[in-house]
């Protein structure tokens, strides 16, 4: 599996664009062969957070090489963003705990 954490600061004057492109990003991830999930989280300060999952590197590269994914990362640098960084884990280590149902 492939863990992206993404951190972002988006430019107040073009965040209503930016939403709604990312909307349509997530709707075209969602299709794609290997995606496993996708969430995004807001601070208070502005900082947007998103982890995907992926099942193999293969898979995240076809979606980084997607002709309109790549336009809207274009878009992005030039529009959307104010600061960004990416975290790319593969085969990260994973601790897990469930409750017991019923407990």
């Amino acid at each position: 599996m492939v863990v992206i954490v993404f951190m972002s600061r988006v430019r107040p004057e073009n965040a209503e664009r930016y939403y709604q492109l990312a909307d349509d990003m997530e709707k075209i991830a969602r299709t794609m062969s290997g995606f496993i999930s996708y969430k995004g989280y807001f601070a208070d300060d502005g900082e947007r957070v998103s982890i995907h999952e992926w099942e193999t590197p293969e898979h995240l590269k076809a979606w980084r090489e997607h002709p309109e994914h790549k336009h809207v990362q274009a878009l992005g640098r030039q529009d959307f963003y104010e600061e960004f960084t990416s975290y790319v884990c593969d085969n990260p280590r994973t601790s897990q705990f469930q409750r017991a149902r019923g407990v």
